[in-house]
């Protein structure tokens, strides 16, 4: 039998009077022009009938969202290479090259991380993801790279997202930041949630989740600073998001920053160096470390 997914918003008094594209865009994950979209398709109903993208909601509407099921994947094993860092019969961790998307999605439907972990791991992997995220505990962004550490097993993938839920899995990165740091240490308290103007991307809202980020200055150039960032939290594009908005954006970071680099770096400078957990059988004490890649030591080369 098939679900179907439902969301229902009721409009209140400090909504009322706006355009529901624009109150809907601004309420919920979708872009303005998926609420359109789903507006002329019958998908989103004000008090059980259709209206037009320009209906101006009224206080006490109650909004009848039809929620777009996600397209089915199949999975394919595929031989993508992998840089294994540990592996035993419970775990992997792997140090994720920049360009490689975690798991299939819209758009990515193949050649993601997912893909070479099936066929590394064969059947040994955790169910608890679902049929598109089989063995993934966390995630990190398509072009910042490092350490991922997938589970084999549902008792190991239990056991990790409760360590990550209670804050217990460390997680250290490296990002070369524009700008001359004046601090040496800092931590960012802001709460981040989907912004308001654009929500493809995520910005400090008061409206947004916990979100906490501890920096280091590691070494300081003219124009830029090469910064390490501890994460309390776990939020999407977190330590972009908070670096940009006290005015040290990423290098190559397009999304939030204009991305102009004299280095020409594509994608966000930004690593995962170094994980600190507790293996989820043996109790075994972990600290993980993946070295820089290759093209992020030439930058601070010609920096230095």
């Amino acid at each position: 039998m098939e679900i179907e997914k439902i969301k229902k918003i009721t409009i209140t008094e400090n909504l009322a009077n706006q355009r529901i594209d624009k109150v809907l865009s601004q309420e919920t994950e979708y872009s303005r022009a998926t609420i359109q979209r789903l507006l002329e398709e019958e998908k989103i109903l004000v008090n059980h009938k259709k209206v037009k993208c320009s209906y101006k909601v009224l206080a006490g509407d109650e909004i009848t969202i039809f929620e777009d099921e996600p397209k089915e994947v199949k999975l394919e094993a595929e031989d993508i290479p992998l840089d294994i860092v540990y592996e035993d019969n419970d775990i992997l961790v792997v140090n994720k090259q920049k360009g490689l998307v975690v798991h299939p999605g819209n758009g990515n439907p193949n050649g993601t991380l997912v893909n070479a972990v099936m066929a590394h791991c064969k059947d040994s992997l955790s169910g608890i993801g679902g049929e598109i995220r089989p063995g993934i505990v966390h995630r990190i962004d398509k072009d910042t790279s490092g350490l991922l550490i997938i589970a084999k097993n549902d008792k190991a993938h239990i056991n990790l997202s409760e360590q990550i839920k209670n804050h217990e899995v460390k997680k250290t990165y490296l990002a070369l930041v524009r700008g001359h740091m004046k601090e040496n240490k800092a931590t960012i308290d802001m709460p981040i949630g989907r912004s308001d103007k654009d929500r493809t991307k995520m910005a400090v809202s008061r409206r947004g989740k916990n979100a906490i980020t501890h920096i280091t200055a590691m070494e300081k150039f003219e124009n830029y600073t090469l910064v390490e960032a501890i994460i309390e939290t776990g939020r999407t594009h977190q330590i972009r998001v908070h670096l940009a908005q006290i005015g040290y954006p990423i290098v190559g970071d397009f999304v939030y920053s204009n991305g102009k680099n004299p280095f020409g770096v594509q994608g966000q400078m930004l690593h995962s160096y170094q994980l600190e957990f507790t293996h989820p059988i043996t109790n075994e004490k972990m600290n993980l470390m993946a070295p820089l890649p290759e093209y992020f030591e030439n930058v601070l080369q010609q920096l230095r």
